[in-house]
């Protein structure tokens, strides 16, 4: 059934539209709801009580005024007709955004979890899926992979604000929403994460005026920690590299992983280091021209580093760890089709997940220097889950180092063919492993949703 002005191009289906009525302000009795959603019934020719023409009009666009909204709002609850699991969404304000796939969005109790919301920085609870601003008006866009973090041990969040050439540290309370200054940098950097214990904060910070020599270019960096109690920040390791996606250990308090960012194929990534130290750990070393190395991130036991391997880029695509202590390797083989922008862990350990990639991903493309874009396509728009298989992997030797050779089953959560990849989904597990939360516009406006693991029965 339809509402329909006749002097308008307006309509909506009256399901949503009756919804959207229940909700307005606006007192209608039964039987004006009954006469407006009446399927092709001009308004002119209908009488209600004492009510004029001009006043039943006006009431009806402010109706079918409603009812688009609610036929414009994302669903919240549904079976994807794809995969037969079932999607929510946790957000409420378009623009939303889940934290970038490496910084911790969970409490420790695994209760609730913090995304970026237009009105500021908000709680999730993951069981009543009730939303909290817990700090208004952050600058946080969802854009970046750092500057939010959740602590590990307390229940605070972590988050800087630029003034002017400075940076500013503060934590906030996710329950009491008690706030507090940890320190004004002398200097404009990069908060990457909050370390184990949550003693020391870190990040990275250009030495010299502007942002350095782009991607290929020199530039003059250093790491910075800054102490959670005093405020005071130390520096250390000075680079020429472009230092980023600076994160911390999650039980280590003095463990870091960082990248040299640029240009994959022409530099070595992934590295490790102490805090205060100057000796860095190489973490994967290339063995090939044009292999490439990264998005690392640590498991939730902090005993390995896992990254994206592709050996070369766009020919073999790996999903590979390294054991923090030992220098153990693993590796698993990933279908071109399932490669995906971000993998992730669960707290356990036990599975994976992937977000896939979009059309001008390497996944669509032939091996460098060719770089060709595949015709048909041949990346996979697709939440992934990925199983390790059981029995003892492969081993065999690759440049230096043992590696172990497993296999991982696969299996499609969530169909984002109408997903737009600028845009970056990092999938996280909940702590619980039930369910992968995510960002996405596959229903137009960036949202925060969550699929659940386990097939809908």
């Amino acid at each position: 059934m339809l509402v329909r002005h006749p002097s308008m191009a307006l309509q909506c289906t009256s399901a949503r539209g009756l919804q959207a009525l229940n909700q307005s302000p606006i007192k209608v009795t039964e039987e004006v709801s009954h006469l407006i959603f009446l399927c092709d019934v001009p308004l002119e020719i209908a009488t209600i009580g004492a009510m004029t023409r001009s006043e039943y009009v006006l009431l009806a666009l402010v109706i079918t005024t409603l009812a688009q909204a609610a036929d414009d709002e994302p669903p919240r609850d549904w079976i994807d007709p794809a995969t037969g699991h079932r999607i929510v969404r946790l957000s409420r304000e378009g623009g939303s955004a889940s934290l970038y796939f490496h910084q911790n969005a969970y409490t420790a109790e695994g209760d609730k979890m913090i995304i970026a919301t237009p009105s500021g920085l908000a709680a999730v609870n993951l069981k009543t899926r009730e939303l909290d601003v817990v700090v208004p008006g952050s600058e946080y866009s969802g854009g970046g992979s750092s500057g939010v973090e959740v602590g590990r041990k307390s229940r605070q969040v972590y988050y800087s604000r630029r003034q002017d050439t400075q940076s500013v540290i503060y934590a906030t309370h996710i329950d009491t929403k008690a706030t507090r200054q940890i320190a004004k940098l002398p200097f404009r950097g990069t908060f990457g994460g909050v370390n184990a214990d949550e003693t020391l904060l870190v990040g990275a910070y250009n030495e010299g005026a502007g942002g350095g020599g782009g991607r290929r270019g020199p530039r003059s960096m250093r790491l910075f920690a800054v102490d959670a109690k005093t405020g005071q920040p130390t520096t250390f390791h000075s680079s020429t590299n472009w230092l980023n996606h600076v994160q911390c250990s999650p039980t280590d308090p003095t463990l870091v992983l960082f990248c040299h960012e640029g240009e994959w194929h022409n530099l070595d990534r992934v590295w490790t280091i102490r805090v205060g130290s100057d000796q860095p750990r190489l973490m994967h070393r290339r063995t090939m021209p044009y292999e490439i190395a990264g998005h690392e991130f640590f498991s939730r036991d902090g005993k390995w580093v896992w990254y994206d391997l592709q050996t070369p880029r766009s020919k073999e695509f790996w999903l590979a760890g390294v054991h923090v202590e030992t220098g153990e390797r693993i590796r698993y083989p990933i279908a071109r089709q399932e490669w995906s922008v971000h993998y992730t862990v669960s707290w356990d350990g036990k599975i994976f997940a992937g977000d896939g990639g979009g059309t001008n991903s390497v996944a669509n493309h032939t091996a460098l220097p060719e770089r060709r874009r595949l015709d048909p396509p041949a990346n996979g728009q697709w939440i992934y889950l990925f199983r390790p298989e059981p029995g003892e992997p492969e081993r065999l030797k690759v440049g230096e180092d043992f590696v172990k050779n497993g296999k991982l089953e696969s299996e499609r959560l969530v169909d984002l063919s109408r997903h737009d990849y600028r845009l970056e989904p990092n999938a996280t597990f909940t702590p619980d492993a039930k369910w992968i939360v995510f960002r996405s516009n596959m229903h137009g406006a960036r949202h925060v949703y969550a699929v659940e693991v386990a097939k809908a029965k």
